[in-house]
């Protein structure tokens, strides 16, 4: 073997051995960004487990003080809108489709009267559908599953946080104190709603029918409301892994 071919072999060898450092250099990097990674995603995931927890403990407690605030209206109106009970029938779903919108009122309130846009009061109110069965109300119910024996009426709502157009159109007119019956087409419900993935009687496309009690606005019902929703927010983001 001549002395060219010695000088070639050596360099290769030096050439080889440089790779070599530079492989292994590199996998131990790679190594450690992974293991950083880790670390990061690691402590990210406590830190909104930790967040969501917080979170959740604020909503529970002001819950319970919106709740506790809103017993005097319990004790005040439950035995009067009690008696509404008596309304819930069965009704036509094509005729309530057909007519857009109608109301009657079944005791005229002696307050202010409310008008287009207006949402500036609290209610408690009876929603059912087409055969009878109610879908949602303002009552506790003894059996909630099957929505009997109501023993007393919840937080009120505040129609500040969006009500359904037929709602809104359905109260313009109405003296607060007063109870009024809406009947409410599908198209001024929930019909083209096609993100609702629980639609009140099970379609989008059925009319609804209410009993709202409408009443003066009550400043600490309305800020406790506010501030329940204020947290509800940040849980849902939280729950996105977003840190407000």
């Amino acid at each position: 073997m001549d002395e060219k071919s010695l000088k070639a072999n050596w360099w290769q060898r030096v050439i080889i051995l440089i790779i070599a450092i530079l492989l292994l250099g590199s996998t131990i990097f790679a190594y450690m960004f992974i293991v950083m990674s880790g670390n990061k995603n690691t402590s990210s995931s406590s830190n909104q487990e930790e967040l969501i927890a917080e979170l959740t403990e604020s909503y529970d407690a002001k819950k319970a003080e919106l709740e506790e605030a809103a017993k005097p209206f319990s004790d005040k109106y439950f035995t009067d809108f009690l008696k509404y009970n008596s309304q819930i029938k069965s009704y036509n779903s094509a005729a309530a489709n057909a007519a857009g919108i109608e109301t009657t009122d079944l005791k005229t309130g002696t307050g202010k009267t409310l008008a287009e846009g207006d949402t500036d009061y609290l209610a408690y109110y009876i929603g059912w559908c087409p055969d009878g069965s109610v879908f949602d109300s303002s009552f506790n119910y003894a059996n909630e599953t099957e929505k009997t024996n109501p023993t007393s009426l919840t937080v009120p709502l505040d129609p500040s946080a969006g009500m359904i157009e037929g709602w809104n159109q359905g109260v313009i007119g109405m003296k607060l104190g007063g109870v009024r019956q809406l009947t409410i087409s599908k198209d001024l419900a929930y019909a083209g709603n096609t993100e609702m993935q629980n639609p009140p009687c099970g379609s989008t496309d059925t009319p609804l029918k209410f009993i709202v009690f409408a009443f003066e606005r009550d400043e600490t019902i309305s800020r406790l409301n506010s501030e329940l929703n204020e947290i509800f927010n940040k849980l849902i983001y939280a729950y996105y892994g977003n840190v407000l």
